[in-house]
């Protein structure tokens, strides 16, 4: 049985092969399916469904929101699909828009096959005699399962310059989902405003 012209292995009947309708049917659905972008539930469906995958193969996670490829060696992330903007459940004592650099907010994006976390707003913060709210923790609700980091992530913010001497703090976001502010309150650093906008780090 011959094969296309473009050396992609997928199958026609010759006028003078044996009538077998199943077989050509057959021959260029597991042809072409391969070839296609499959479409699976998790990435866990897809590896029990293609056991033995081959470089080139692409397919779309639906549950992950994912479009993955076949290297050769291993399943990768070829890009993501969109995701909102999520609002961050504050903590009393920290308020959206501190310095005037909108709601703190967060996205799951991909960069260069890795799915990472982008933040952006800023975070105004109101102090008790020196001490921060919450011990530092500006999120009431911890970060979905989805958007948590595998180990703890320190990330750089910038910060106001008043009432301490620091230009930026860390952020840490904790792989049980906290983003936890590192430096404030310490010795009367006091900064009245936190900025997530430009940060991001991977999963």
């Amino acid at each position: 049985m011959p094969t296309d012209d473009y050396g992609q292995g997928v199958p026609w009947l010759e006028n003078s092969d044996k009538p077998d309708l199943r077989a050509g049917t057959k021959g260029l659905a597991d042809a072409l399916t391969p070839r296609s972008m499959m479409r699976f539930s998790t990435a866990a469906e897809r590896n029990a469904t293609i056991t033995s995958p081959v470089a080139g193969m692409v397919a779309w996670l639906a549950t992950e929101q994912l479009f993955t490829g076949y290297d050769g060696t291993a399943w990768v992330v070829l890009a993501a699909g969109s995701s909102q903007w999520t609002t961050i459940s504050l903590a009393s004592g920290y308020a959206h828009d501190g310095n005037s650099n909108g709601t703190c907010q967060y996205r799951l994006v991909n960069f260069f096959g890795e799915i990472s976390l982008m933040f952006r707003g800023g975070v105004g913060i109101t102090y008790s005699s020196g001490n921060p709210p919450n011990s530092s923790q500006i999120n009431a609700t911890a970060l979905p399962v989805a958007a948590r980091p595998s180990t703890k992530r320190t990330i750089t913010c910038a910060c106001s310059v008043v009432d301490t001497t620091l230009s930026s703090v860390k952020l840490d976001i904790n792989p049980e989902g906290t983003l936890v502010l590192i430096g404030i309150g310490s010795s009367s650093e006091n900064p009245p405003w936190v900025s997530l906008n430009g940060t991001f780090c991977s999963l």
